[in-house]
């Protein structure tokens, strides 16, 4: 077979249209985001991509019928801005050719229509509980810095210290160096423990700000709350075992 195999459902007409990618990473900020936004947007299925550098594996659905892991894009046509292509999927690529093969193709996809700006989201993995996580940002130009600081996105010039792994990265990487786009790249501040809906909502506040999109958040507002109690209430352990500890050297 092919090593990328691309499914065209249909060719829509777009307007300047921004990739926004979100597929499985740290603490699944950047799925979360991407596939929320997908959902409440009722954005449409146009392209499936699938290829020997995912995982050999298919995946169970509800009714019991099985389905090929892949990744998509669905399209939004906003009326109050430029239209978006949406990246989401199952799984990135399972090494470093996979990840700049699959990248270097949804790039060339995405040109076919028009594409000149890339928002990548992720997560900022942290190793520790965060209550109030703020949106780390890196960007293709100053300008860009400049401006999403304006929509309270953090830019700072140290971390992430190991840089930004996967199609986060490499889709602005390459994108700017091969295919003259610009971009950004949101990542939420999470453990990293678990999949932290509350660390996408602050990420997806900012894109529906930039965008002026109008996204209902009520539901995932309700999951971040969950969130927030299991976070409290694994803090609340931690500090009952610390006193523990602390007993156990007396006497």
């Amino acid at each position: 077979m092919e090593p990328i195999i691309v499914k065209y459902i249909e060719k829509p007409e777009l307007n300047d249209p921004v990739l926004i990618e979100g597929l499985p990473g740290v603490g699944n900020v950047g799925k979360i985001s991407a596939e929320y936004l997908k959902d409440k947007l009722n954005a449409k299925l146009f392209v499936e991509i699938y290829s020997k550098y995912l995982p050999p594996q298919v995946l169970m659905r509800g009714d019991g019928t099985l389905y090929l892991v892949k990744n998509e894009l669905y399209y939004y046509k906003n009326p109050n801005g430029r239209d978006l292509i949406i990246l989401v999927g199952d799984y990135q690529g399972m090494n470093s050719e996979g990840q700049y093969e699959l990248s270097y193709k949804v790039l060339e996809i995405v040109k076919e229509f028009g594409t000149k700006l890339i928002f990548t989201l992720g997560g900022y993995g942290t190793g520790n509980l965060v209550e109030d996580p703020r949106v780390f940002g890196a960007a293709t130009d100053k300008d860009m810095v400049e401006e999403l600081k304006d929509y309270g996105v953090y830019f700072s010039p140290t971390d992430p210290s190991g840089g930004i792994v996967g199609a986060a990265g490499l889709l602005l990487g390459l994108g700017s160096v091969v295919f003259d786009m610009r971009g950004a790249c949101l990542m939420g501040e999470t453990s990293g423990y678990f999949s932290d809906p509350k660390s996408a909502l602050n990420v997806l506040k900012i894109v529906d700000k930039y965008f002026n999109l109008n996204i209902d958040l009520a539901d995932i507002e309700l999951r971040s709350k969950e969130i927030t109690e299991i976070t409290s209430q694994i803090k609340e352990e931690q500090k009952q075992e610390e006193k523990h500890e602390d007993l156990g050297y007396i006497g």
